[in-house]
Protein backbone atom coordinates (compact mmCIF):
# COMPACT_ATOMS: atom_id res chain seq x y z
CA UNK A 1 0.00 0.00 0.00
CA UNK A 2 1.76 3.62 -0.61
CA UNK A 3 1.27 5.96 1.43
CA UNK A 4 -0.01 9.74 1.14
CA UNK A 5 3.47 11.76 0.59
CA UNK A 6 3.79 14.27 3.41
CA UNK A 7 6.97 15.88 2.58
CA UNK A 8 7.50 19.27 1.49
CA UNK A 9 10.28 20.01 -1.31
CA UNK A 10 12.08 22.04 1.40
CA UNK A 11 11.66 19.33 4.26
CA UNK A 12 12.50 16.94 1.85
CA UNK A 13 16.16 19.14 0.95
CA UNK A 14 16.66 19.30 4.58
CA UNK A 15 16.25 16.05 5.70
CA UNK A 16 19.12 15.03 2.40
CA UNK A 17 21.99 17.68 3.85
CA UNK A 18 20.89 16.41 7.49
CA UNK A 19 21.37 12.72 6.51
CA UNK A 20 24.33 13.22 5.10
CA UNK A 21 25.90 14.86 7.32
CA UNK A 22 24.75 12.56 10.67
CA UNK A 23 26.17 9.71 7.93
CA UNK A 24 29.88 11.33 7.77
CA UNK A 25 29.79 12.69 11.27
CA UNK A 26 31.58 10.10 12.98
CA UNK A 27 33.59 9.60 10.18
CA UNK A 28 35.13 12.77 10.28
CA UNK A 29 35.58 13.02 14.28
CA UNK A 30 36.42 9.24 14.67
CA UNK A 31 38.84 10.11 17.75
CA UNK A 32 36.67 11.51 19.76
CA UNK A 33 33.48 9.41 18.57
CA UNK A 34 35.05 6.15 18.85
CA UNK A 35 34.43 5.26 22.58
CA UNK A 36 31.07 6.17 22.48
CA UNK A 37 30.11 3.40 20.24
CA UNK A 38 26.06 4.57 20.42
CA UNK A 39 27.01 7.83 18.66
CA UNK A 40 29.27 6.41 16.02
CA UNK A 41 26.51 3.71 14.98
CA UNK A 42 23.61 5.31 16.27
CA UNK A 43 24.21 8.91 14.07
CA UNK A 44 24.32 7.09 10.67
CA UNK A 45 21.51 4.93 11.09
CA UNK A 46 19.42 8.26 12.05
CA UNK A 47 20.76 10.00 8.92
CA UNK A 48 19.89 7.09 7.15
CA UNK A 49 16.70 7.15 8.36
CA UNK A 50 16.00 10.70 7.42
CA UNK A 51 17.52 9.91 3.55
CA UNK A 52 14.82 7.31 3.51
CA UNK A 53 12.20 9.09 4.76
CA UNK A 54 13.04 12.27 1.90
CA UNK A 55 13.31 10.08 -0.58
CA UNK A 56 9.88 8.30 0.50
CA UNK A 57 8.77 11.47 1.00
CA UNK A 58 6.88 10.64 3.28
CA UNK A 59 7.58 10.75 7.27
CA UNK A 60 5.48 8.03 10.05
CA UNK A 61 5.68 10.70 12.86
CA UNK A 62 4.35 13.34 10.54
CA UNK A 63 1.26 11.39 9.79
CA UNK A 64 1.14 10.65 13.63
CA UNK A 65 1.22 14.14 14.62
CA UNK A 66 -0.93 14.97 11.27
CA UNK A 67 1.49 17.14 10.02
CA UNK A 68 2.22 17.41 6.40
CA UNK A 69 5.04 19.92 4.58
CA UNK A 70 3.69 19.04 1.30
CA UNK A 71 1.64 21.46 -0.23
CA UNK A 72 -0.44 18.48 -2.28
CA UNK A 73 -1.73 16.88 0.64
CA UNK A 74 -2.37 20.55 2.23
CA UNK A 75 -6.45 20.40 1.68
CA UNK A 76 -6.55 16.82 2.30
CA UNK A 77 -7.09 17.43 6.66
Amino acid sequence: MLKKANLGSVDRILRLIAGAVLIVLPFAWQTSLGDQMILFYGLPAAGIILIATALLRFCPLYRLFGISTCKVNSHDH
